[in-house]
């Protein structure tokens, strides 16, 4: 019985505008299905689809958030180059206590950044897993 489900033999042959063309493929593209054949046959038979749902407000906060975790890894970065080369040059005192104070605050800011980059990573996981399937 299943290998006469899977052998198809009958040709359906539709002729569709541009417009048409694009729209189906769209509304393909969001579907689990691998062909553009498979998707068809299914709609046609109406049966239930895959679809997946992603929530655009979201897609564009995460955006700006890895823009923002990239910003920060430099930042960290950059402080913690200045405050090792304020240690390196040992040439005056007052340098020298400078960087000694601003070495907790490098901590902070790494400790801060490390965190943040956490909970984005944490957001990222979800956020690819929140592509909802439906069933229309």
């Amino acid at each position: 019985m299943k290998e006469q489900e899977n052998n198809k033999t009958k040709w359906l042959h539709v002729r569709l505008s541009e417009e048409e063309y694009k729209a189906i493929n769209k509304q393909f593209s969001k579907t689990t299905c691998r062909k553009l054949s498979e998707y068809t046959r299914d709609k046609l038979m109406e049966k239930p689809l895959t679809v997946y749902y992603r929530n655009q407000s979201l897609d564009d906060f995460m955006a700006e958030v890895m823009r923002l975790r990239t910003s920060l890894n430099a930042i960290g970065n950059n402080f913690n180059q200045v405050v090792k080369k304020l240690n390196a040059m040992q040439y005056s005192a007052d340098v020298s206590r400078w960087a000694g104070s601003y070495e907790q605050d490098k901590k902070n800011l790494l400790t801060q950044v490390a965190g943040i980059n956490f909970q984005i990573k944490k957001m990222a996981e979800q956020w690819l897993q929140n592509s909802i399937p439906t069933h229309p």
